[in-house]
């Protein structure tokens, strides 16, 4: 029994898609805050069971029985580190065969405050006695292609990263990966840094303005003065901060990896920028 937690965000949803291709449904178990989401898979032959990260009894029930849990990161931030230790300890409860974690590329040399959370995590799942595999998972192309609109009206992509590179893949990558990780033998122990095609701020807006047929511009802010624009852009404040470090750790090369780990775990290239680019651009028609 495979059981996939998350599974109705956006990274979970792609990875049982996946997974269906390679299982059979009866062998996929969903862990999901509203089973009612998740009823499509149910008429499939999927188990779809009530399961929350803030809820660990549900956690111990979502398990049992599992030879292989993917445990997808929380994305409630701040949160995140409780919530998994609650997932790692229901892991040990069920005596679940191996435990798959996404987390963050280059987590613990990271500068991004979103290693603060992810790195206690890998800590305990070491600890749990478990056999695990670390999916340390770069930055995904859709934070930008599915947010074209504002540049496209402005004229300028806005941001704190300098000329720092940017390894980003599609989720659809990353859930293959993981998909590989699930259904083959021989991954146990193993820490993935998955990281795509590289490239710069600078790089993207040139990009996006070859697709479209216009000129776009990159405008680097110090940090700070990044995290206000998203404020006043309608951000929330926390996000705006979260998003304001990320770019000043992009700047210093914490996004960026070689591809190798995660060519040899999906057997192809990763999506390049322009193909994602385009459908970014597609979907705005």
């Amino acid at each position: 029994m495979i059981v996939i937690t998350a599974a109705t965000g956006q990274l979970g949803t792609l990875v049982v898609d996946q997974l269906l291709d390679k299982v059979p449904a009866a062998s996929v178990r969903v862990a999901v805050r509203s089973p009612s989401k998740a009823a499509h898979w149910a008429d499939k032959g999927v188990q779809v069971v009530h399961a929350d990260y803030d809820e660990p009894d549900t956690l111990r029930a979502a398990f049992e029985g599992a030879d292989k849990v993917l445990l997808i990161s929380s994305s409630a931030i701040g949160q995140r580190a409780r919530q998994h230790r609650n997932a790692i300890d229901a892991a040990v409860d069920a005596k679940v065969g191996l435990l798959v974690y996404t987390s963050l590329l280059k987590a613990e040399t990271s500068h991004c405050v979103l290693a603060d959370e992810h790195v206690p995590s890998e800590n305990a799942i070491r600890a749990s006695g478990l056999d695990f595999v670390l999916l340390r998972n770069g930055w995904y192309l859709e934070n930008y292609t599915e947010n074209l609109g504002a540049p496209l009206q402005t004229g300028a992509f806005y941001g704190a990263a300098g000329d720092g590179r940017i390894a980003a893949a599609s989720r659809a990558d990353f859930a293959a990966a993981a998909v590989t990780v699930l259904t083959e033998d021989g991954h146990a122990g193993k820490t993935y840094e998955l990281a795509g095609e590289s490239f710069t701020m600078a790089d993207l807006a040139q990009t996006v303005g070859s697709v479209v047929d216009k000129e776009l511009d990159y405008v680097d802010l110090p940090e700070e003065a990044y995290r206000k624009a998203l404020i006043d852009a309608g951000v929330p404040e926390g996000m705006a901060s979260v998003l304001a470090n990320a770019d000043t750790a992009i700047s210093k090369g914490d996004l960026e990896a070689p591809t190798d780990d995660l060519v040899a775990l999906i057997g192809r290239p990763p999506t390049p920028l322009k193909q994602a680019v385009r459908t970014g651009v597609a979907a705005l028609s």
